[in-house]
């Protein structure tokens, strides 16, 4: 905080009042808003006065009063402009199309195939996948405001490289230049960590508490952070790969290359591995490489028709993660760890009993009975929303008016001293 200055608070805030409509359904008063982000009126006034004049916030009429002057009510101008957001994965590239409200508006989705993973390739499937949703939508480009790509692995935000991903092996890719070129618009680069952990803290289990962990299991495996109210990226953006932390010391190998990794464990390759450990000629392994979609729907269908193969490796994989989250509950402290994506969605609930059960032999006392834990509440395209948001985000801090800022969300009550 010491090295904020006012108008960083300022600029922080104003995210605070801009998540209040997105997080919840329905027009604001100034009133509501300084209430629900503990900000003054006087200070709520200034900021959606700014977003009037921006076209980012309209009037829409006025609240029920009991007598005394009428309440203005605020709401998003979905109409204002339009945001992309990407969701690149190992196997396929989810283009979505959103209105400033974050209201979808058109989808595509397009198969990556290994043999097609340059980066050149990668943003040709990106650039198609664009033109895709706004054909659909019959929405001008000229109407977008920005794009905000999820790339896997390492994102050095500021320059818009790819460090390093772990499915292809890309490093120090300069993606924000060559999309940007290709797009004609706006690029903001991120990695699926901090565009999930975004989603939960704009539109699901984030929108009320302070720190909240959101761990992402699919191929890859990692965690968002939000740590006092702010998306936490660390010194250089990395921060929250815990996929790549070790679990079991000289344990299975991992495809970054290291022994033992989360993510050998309880990443869909990993849950692939437990299954041929337990039942070598298990029919469901035919359907692991490339398919880990099938994969988790068979183990979830046999699993609710109690066959014992499937149950064990549900509660294998619980036991790796409730150890590997114990963890990260211990060194965090959050009030809510999500899990999310993926394994999260087939294996459902089940996989929350045994992981909750098997989190408690691995945790600190008073740690473990602050955090609920919890499945996303969230669609599977939680990471091209939170991507979105980052385009949204960006747009912003792109104008003039508003200049830059590198947080995440607003600053509340204990420093709005100079808003």
């Amino acid at each position: 905080m010491a090295n904020r200055s006012a108008q960083d608070i300022r600029r922080l805030n104003r995210f605070e009042v801009l998540r209040r409509f997105h997080a919840s359904s329905g027009p604001r008063t100034r009133q509501d808003l300084a209430s629900e982000t503990a900000l003054s009126f006087a200070t709520v006034s200034n900021l959606t006065s700014e977003l009037i004049g921006e076209g980012v916030l309209v009037e829409a009429g006025h609240a029920q009063s009991g007598g005394g002057r009428p309440r203005a009510l605020l709401t998003l101008n979905a109409e204002r402009g339009t945001l992309i957001g990407v969701d690149v994965g190992e196997t396929s590239v989810r283009t979505e199309l959103f209105d400033l409200a974050l209201g979808k508006m058109a989808v595509d989705e397009r198969p990556v195939t290994p043999e097609d993973v340059t980066p050149d390739q990668i943003a040709d499937l990106i650039e198609a996948g664009a033109g895709a949703v706004l054909a659909a939508a019959e929405s001008p480009r000229s109407r977008v405001l920005g794009a905000g790509i999820s790339l896997p692995g390492l994102v050095e935000r500021e320059r818009g490289v790819s460090t390093y991903s772990p499915y292809w092996a890309w490093r120090d890719v300069p993606m924000r230049d060559r999309l940007a070129e290709r797009l004609e618009l706006p690029v903001h680069l991120d990695n699926p960590l901090k565009a999930s952990a975004l989603a939960e803290m704009w539109f699901g289990a984030g929108r009320d508490v302070d720190n909240l962990v959101v761990v992402m299991l699919r191929s890859g495996v990692g965690a968002g952070l939000a740590l006092d109210g702010t998306l936490y990226r660390g010194a250089t953006n990395s921060a929250g790969e815990w996929g790549h932390s070790c679990l079991v010391f000289e344990g299975r190998r991992c495809r970054c290359g290291n022994l033992g990794c989360v993510e050998a464990y309880v990443g869909t390759a990993g849950i692939a591995e437990t299954l041929r450990a337990l039942a070598p000629d298990d029919p469901l392994l035919a359907q692991a490489d490339g398919a880990a979609a099938s994969l988790l729907t068979g183990l979830a269908a046999r699993a609710a028709e109690s066959d014992p193969i499937a149950l064990a490796v549900i509660r294998r994989t619980a036991a790796y993660l409730g150890a590997a989250l114990g963890n990260l509950v211990n060194l965090l402290n959050p009030e809510t760890l999500v899990l999310g994506d993926q394994v999260a969605a087939h294996l459902g609930e089940r996989l929350l009993a045994e992981t909750r059960a098997a989190l408690a032999g691995h945790t600190l006392a008073q740690p473990l009975r602050a955090v609920t834990l919890r499945l996303s509440s969230l669609p599977h395209d939680a990471v091209s929303r939170g991507a979105a948001a980052l385009a949204f985000e960006g747009f912003l801090n792109d104008r003039e008016v508003f200049g830059p800022v590198s947080r995440t969300r607003g600053v509340k009550a204990r420093a709005e001293g100079r808003g």
